[in-house]
């Protein structure tokens, strides 16, 4: 029952979405009667509504979405100048990510004129296992919530990108060991390449932040930078994580338990190409 419900919910892409029982049964692929019966339970919940004009999320699907608009909002305008600064610094493209329905979702998007060759915009979506941006959020989760979002069969956007779940934990896990730091080179768009960190909540990732290039892009240079930045958002947005003293017992299995230290920026800036690979 639960997943009949979430696939009628899905099925209203916004809040002024409105749709037929006969929309409905056909995007889900559910019989009329069914659609109908679940439909009615949804309105009498007020996760829907049933107007003259059909059905269309109720007020406790748009509560829900309020609060989470609202946390994205907080997330861009702290980022922000974050974001401004990195692309001054560097002159590459920043983008400002969430996860959502286990898909990047652009939140911001920062740069000069190569912006334009960067196939990506604000509200636009890409997959979170092809995607600097998406693997360094699902660094910071447990396997297990991994493999759901991102199911059994990975599509693949180019020839370099991983297709399979063996393949992801063992990238995620070099993730890990470079205490965050994701890379992606012509995983999601052809020629395109990425280095991008997660923005951390008390609960785990909240965003990410990235800089984008093509292929030669001097990305190792620059990722310290990403790093930087993405620290400070989350401490600006969870000041806890600030006060976090290291754990002395072992850290779990699979999660990273802190990014790099100001001694270990230093020696990374001073790395060439090819060093963090």
């Amino acid at each position: 029952m639960v997943e009949r419900m979430t696939l009628i919910l899905d099925a209203f892409q916004g809040a002024t979405t409105r749709l037929t029982l006969e929309q409905v049964a056909r995007a889900t692929h559910l019989p009329r009667s069914t659609a109908h019966r679940i439909l009615d339970q949804l309105v009498s919940l007020a996760w829907l509504e049933h107007t003259p004009f059909g059905y269309g999320l109720g007020s406790r699907s748009l509560k829900l979405g309020h609060a989470a608009d609202r946390g994205n909002h907080e997330l861009r305008a702290e980022a922000a100048p974050m974001l401004h600064d990195l692309m001054v610094q560097t002159g590459l493209v920043v983008h400002l990510a969430v996860l959502v329905n286990g898909e990047v979702s652009y939140l911001d998007k920062v740069g000069g004129r190569f912006a334009g060759s960067v196939p990506s915009r604000v509200g636009g979506r890409a997959p979170v296992h092809s995607t600097a941006l998406g693997k360094s959020m699902l660094a910071w989760l447990e396997a297990e919530t991994v493999e759901e979002m991102v199911g059994e069969a990975l599509a693949r956007s180019t020839r370099r990108t991983i297709a399979d779940r063996l393949t992801l934990h063992q990238e995620l896990h070099r993730i890990r060991g470079r205490g965050g730091l994701a890379f992606e080179r012509g995983e999601c768009f052809p020629n395109i390449s990425c280095v991008a960190a997660a923005v951390r909540g008390v609960d785990g990732p909240i965003g990410a932040i990235s800089l984008v290039g093509d292929a030669q892009a001097p990305l190792e240079r620059v990722a310290p930078l990403v790093t930087m930045a993405a620290r400070s958002i989350s401490h600006k947005l969870s000041p806890e994580l600030a006060q976090q003293v290291r754990p002395r017992r072992r850290p779990r299995a699979g999660v990273p338990q802190e990014t790099f230290s100001s001694e270990t920026m230093g020696r990374l800036m001073a790395v060439g190409n090819g060093g963090w690979m």
